[in-house]
C-alpha cells in the first residue's frame, strides 16, 4: 500500500510539472487540445467539434431560397459500392444536385438537413470567396496588393493576397496534422491565433510554386477583417449568407472569447445545403438568381490551376480533371466535399467523420473517385 501510495504521489508530481513545463514554454493549448479531443473519446480533430469551441454566428437573415426537389428526388437507389464507403468512411450526408435541383439526398441517423458539422479546409475556399468579395466592394486593391499594406510588421516580404490564396507564400509555416506541436495545431487550440500567424517568416520566394499552407489562409482571413472593418462572420453573411438565402444561421470558430477571431484555415460548421450554395455559386461564375454577387473573372481565375506543375489547385479551389470531365472542389479534412461539374450542371455534396487510407499521399484521395463515380451512375438512371 505504501508502494502504491508513493508511486500516485510521484505520478501526480511528474503530470504537475509537465503541465507547468507546458505553460512556461507557451504550449499550454495542447492540454485544450486533449481535452476536446482525447477526453471526448477522439483520435483527432472531428466533425461535430464546434459546441467545445467560441463561435461567431454567420446570420442567414429573412431571405431563405429553399432548394428545388428534383422529379426524380430519391427515386434512384445508391449502388452496394456507395452505400458500403458511406458505412465504412461514416459519412453523415450525401447530396447529388441536378440542374439546380436536389436529386439524391441521404443522411446518417442522427444526423439531417439541418445538421451543423465542421466544413474543416471547405473554409479556405470561402475565404477566398470574400477575398473576391472584397476586391469587388473596393476593400483590397487586387491580386497583387501587397501583405505588407495591411501588416507593414512583416517588413520587406514580397507575398501578396494572391500568394496567400493561391499557397504559393513562402512563408515557413509547416503543415502538419499529428503533431501537438505543430503549428497547425497551435492554430487550432491556442488562444491567441495572430500572434501565432504574425510570427511567419518569408523563407522562399513567394508566388513561384504551390505549397500548401493553412497560415496562408488564416492570414489572409486577417487581411480581409483589416481591410474590410468588419468581422469575418459579419462580411460572410452580408456578402453571401443572406444574399444566397441560407437556410439557417452558420458557426465559425474563433480562437477566444478575447480576441475573438474566426479560424479562416478551417472551421465553419454549417449544414449540406447550405454548403452546397457555394458550388451553386461558383457553378454559375459568380451569380446568383441573376445578380452579380462575385466577380466573374475572379471565379474563373480561382478554378484555373496557376501553376502548369501544380494543376490540383487555383486560387482557394481544388481542381480535378478527368478524359471529359472538369471539376472543381471544395475540399476539407476527413472528405468534406463539394464537387462541381459546371458543363454538366452538377454538385455532389459529401460530409463525413473519416476519408480514405490514401489520404496525403497523393492530391486526390480514392474516395473522391468513388463518390463523384457513384453520383453519375445514379444520374445516368
Amino acid at each position: 500500500m505504501k508502494f502504491l501510495k508513493k508511486l500516485l504521489k510521484w505520478i501526480t508530481i511528474v503530470i504537475g510539472v509537465i503541465i507547468l513545463l507546458l505553460y512556461i514554454f507557451d504550449y499550454g493549448y495542447i492540454l485544450r487540445g486533449v481535452r476536446i479531443v482525447y477526453l471526448t473519446g477522439h483520435k483527432t480533430v472531428f466533425i461535430d467539434d464546434y459546441p467545445y469551441f467560441e463561435n461567431d454566428t454567420i446570420k442567414s437573415g429573412n431571405n431563405f431560397q429553399p432548394w428545388l426537389l428534383h422529379k426524380k428526388y430519391n427515386s434512384v437507389k445508391p449502388s452496394e459500392k456507395l452505400k458500403n464507403i458511406n458505412r465504412e468512411l461514416e459519412t453523415v450526408a450525401y447530396l447529388i444536385i441536378k440542374n439546380d435541383s436536389i436529386y439524391y439526398e441521404w443522411y446518417a441517423p442522427n444526423y439531417g438537413k439541418d445538421s451543423k458539422t465542421n466544413s474543416f479546409s471547405v473554409t479556405k475556399s470561402i475565404t477566398t470567396s470574400m477575398l473576391g468579395k472584397a476586391i469587388m466592394d473596393g476593400y483590397i486593391e487586387g491580386l497583387d496588393q501587397p501583405v505588407t499594406d495591411f501588416y507593414p510588421e512583416y517588413g520587406d516580404i514580397k507575398t501578396t493576397v494572391g500568394d496567400l490564396a493561391s499557397m504559393a507564400s513562402g512563408l515557413n509555416w509547416v503543415e502538419h496534422y499529428t503533431s501537438p506541436f505543430s503549428l497547425t495545431a497551435r492554430a487550432n487550440y491556442d488562444d491567441n491565433l495572430a500572434e501565432t500567424i504574425l510570427n511567419l517568416k518569408e523563407v522562399k520566394t513567394p508566388g513561384k510554386e504551390f505549397e500548401y499552407l493553412s497560415g496562408n489562409t488564416q492570414l489572409l482571413g486577417m487581411i480581409i477583417q483589416k481591410a474590410t472593418g468588419k468581422t469575418l462572420a459579419n462580411y460572410l453573411s452580408e456578402s453571401f449568407w443572406k444574399p444566397m438565402g441560407a437556410s439557417q444561421d452558420a458557426l465559425w470558430q474563433v480562437d477566444d472569447d478575447e480576441n475573438r477571431l474566426a479560424k479562416t484555415f478551417c472551421c465553419i460548421s454549417s449544414n449540406a445545403r447550405d454548403f452546397a450554395r457555394f458550388g451553386k455559386l461558383y457553378k454559375d461564375y459568380g451569380k446568383w438568381n441573376g445578380k452579380q454577387i462575385l466577380d466573374s473573372a475572379f471565379v474563373a481565375k480561382s478554378v484555373s490551376p496557376r501553376f502548369a506543375n501544380s494543376p490540383e489547385y487555383g486560387y482557394g479551389w481544388w481542381i480535378k480533371k478527368t478524359k471529359d470531365k472538369g471539376f472543381f472542389i471544395m475540399r476539407g479534412h476527413h472528405s468534406q466535399y463539394i464537387i462541381v461539374e459546371p458543363n454538366d450542371n452538377v454538385i455532389i455534396v459529401r460530409l463525413g467523420h473519416h476519408t480514405s487510407a490514401d489520404e496525403g499521399k497523393k492530391p486526390f484521395t480514392i474516395d473522391t473517385d468513388i463518390y463523384i463515380e457513384e453520383a453519375y451512375k445514379m444520374l445516368n438512371q
